[in-house]
């Protein structure tokens, strides 16, 4: 199975998030795009950090996911 984007948002959010999703024992990336444009010469967007984990995951990380959003 492949990536699956479970969040984009502002850097903080990404973290804190993917720091929840690696507590309960599931493996996440980030994808910087902040980082990206600044190197390229670019503007950024509040939305440039996405964080995926993997989609045989999803299972187990969906409550985190979900408990995350609602508090934001």
């Amino acid at each position: 199975m492949g990536l699956m984007k479970v969040f984009s948002g502002s850097e903080i959010l990404a973290l804190a998030l993917q720091e929840k999703i690696e507590a309960a024992g599931v493996e996440t990336s980030i994808k910087n795009n902040i980082q990206s444009a600044r190197l390229a010469g670019f503007g950024n967007s509040d939305l440039a950090v996405e964080v995926f984990i993997q989609e045989t995951d999803f299972a187990k990380a969906n409550p985190v996911i979900e408990e995350f959003r609602m508090s934001i």
